[in-house]
């Protein structure tokens, strides 16, 4: 089993292209840190890249939620809602730091789409598809319990609502703790190193790297590859897959002004919008737009701001939140499996895996809860094309950390601003720019209305861990601004 600490970019690319790799995974969001922990764990010597930091794309803006998707099942995808109704569970077993239990209310109006009487046997059958093990047991509401657990709600065609339960996580952490997992297991990590080119030769695939901090290059052999790059998937070389991106951007206001108990679900005919209570503040979202631009250019729009508004003032109308209101925004791609027909909403969260003769494997679509299943399937046919068997699977058991490894650093609130909790970063969580830790380690960004007071105290933090100039540390504060903004 390997060390703790992260291997150094330097001596990281030295590992990468010292030995053929078994495979050699592209992409450091959640389904490549997946792919690479179940491979190290498996005993094959794997690598992983990603071009800027790990979790910088939709694995760091999305609804971070652990669901089955109740709208999902409503669409007849019972085999999907069943699979992410399981593995809501697992990530609850093997990281019960970052699957907090998330009660859901789902008021219900007359003439809609969404009936009592539907959904409340819809909440019974997600129970039934947990084996009723859920992280809570679905319920009905009254109109009257309706109007007193969420005052201000909008009375008008009320019928009452169904309870039931998802959880919430913190998607970039899960995707850190996933690394540092794989990284215990012998995994090289190396984040902002891009992949140039890959071509198979000699019975190997030989990738030409370049590291985006010091403009070196760098030939990486392995026997196959993995393309786990989400939204850029179809932009490699060698790629298979055609992918559909969808926009969705989410909200942060004051829990203050939006004062719910308990994560609300509102509609706007088909589509869904929650709103998610986290500590002190609320998320709202998302929107479900097709997006064809790059996905390192997406943003929150005046239009998606105004659609959220409008749902949430909907079933708020006292609450009247504007923009003025708003803390921050994210706005992420997800890489859908491409599908001309429908609507972004109607498209499926399903998964697809190809797979090339050579040992080029592109894997893309699925949701954030089903990761591990996703990335168990992939490694499995990575065996196949090693012609080895491998040993069994062993994520679904196996903890993502050891005990205490979490305290202090990652959860699903945000820790506190601690000059430890930075130093861990540093040393142990492969962050090397300011925007690393603010936004991806910790949240702090996201969360704290003073962020940029805070981003200033991290980057002197950082300057002390990292051996930064006064220079250096005032560049990582324009890089954070200008990134963020």
């Amino acid at each position: 089993m390997g060390s703790d600490n992260p291997i150094s970019p330097d001596n990281a690319a030295s590992g990468l292209s010292q030995e053929v790799l078994d495979v050699l995974v592209v992409g450091g969001g959640i389904i490549g840190a997946g792919v690479c922990r179940d491979a190290a764990m498996r005993g094959l010597r794997v690598g992983l890249i990603e071009q800027h930091d790990l979790a910088f794309g939709t694995s760091s803006r999305s609804a971070r939620l652990l669901h089955g998707g109740l709208r999902y099942l409503a669409q007849g995808r019972v085999r999907l809602v069943r699979q992410a109704s399981l593995e809501k569970l697992v990530v609850q077993r093997i990281a019960p730091h970052l699957a907090m239990p998330l009660p859901f209310i789902f008021p219900t109006y007359r003439g809609t789409p969404w009936p009592k009487w539907k959904l409340r046997l819809g909440v019974k059958m997600y129970d039934l598809l947990c084996h009723h093990r859920n992280f809570g047991h679905s319920s009905t509401l009254s109109r009257e319990q309706v109007k007193s657990l969420l005052p201000g709600v909008n009375t008008q065609r009320l019928t009452g609502a169904v309870r039931y339960y998802d959880g919430a996580t913190n998607d970039a952490r899960l995707v850190i703790d996933t690394h540092r997992s794989a990284a215990r297991h012998g995994a090289i990590v190396s984040n902002y190193m891009r992949l140039e080119d890959s071509v198979h030769d000699g019975g190997v695939w030989r990738s030409q790297l370049s590291d985006t901090l010091t403009d070196q290059s760098y030939e990486v052999r392995s026997r196959c590859v993995v393309n786990a790059t989400g939204p850029w998937s179809n932009r490699l070389p060698n790629s298979q897959i055609s992918i559909r991106g969808t926009k969705g951007v989410h909200l942060i206001v004051s829990r203050q002004r939006l004062a719910i108990p308990e994560a609300v679900m509102m509609t706007e005919q088909k589509r869904i919008v929650w709103a998610v209570p986290w500590a002190d503040v609320v998320y709202i979202g998302t929107t479900d737009t097709d997006y064809s631009g790059d996905p390192e250019d997406v943003c929150t729009s005046p239009q998606d701001v105004q659609y959220i508004l409008e749902v949430t003032n909907t079933y708020f109308p006292a609450v009247h939140l504007t923009e003025s209101d708003l803390i921050q925004t994210w706005a992420g791609v997800c890489p859908l499996i491409a599908n001309p027909r429908g609507g972004p909403s109607d498209v499926s969260r399903s998964y697809q895996i190809k797979i090339a003769p050579q040992g080029w494997i592109d894997v893309a679509g699925g949701k954030l809860t089903t990761y591990r299943l996703i990335a168990q399937q992939t490694v499995n046919h990575v065996g196949r094309c090693l012609g080895r068997r491998l040993p069994d699977c062993r994520t679904a058991d196996a903890p993502l950390l050891e005990p205490g490894d979490a305290d202090g650093v990652s959860s699903v609130i945000p820790p506190p601003v601690t000059e430890h909790a930075v130093n861990h970063y540093c040393r142990n969580e492969w962050a090397i720019h300011l925007d690393d830790v603010m936004v991806r380690r910790t949240r702090w960004h996201h969360y704290h209305i003073d962020a940029d007071v805070i981003a200033q105290q991290v980057a002197s933090w950082m300057a002390g861990c990292l051996g930064w100039s006064e220079t250096r540390q005032q560049e990582e504060l324009q890089r954070y601004r200008r990134v963020l903004n």
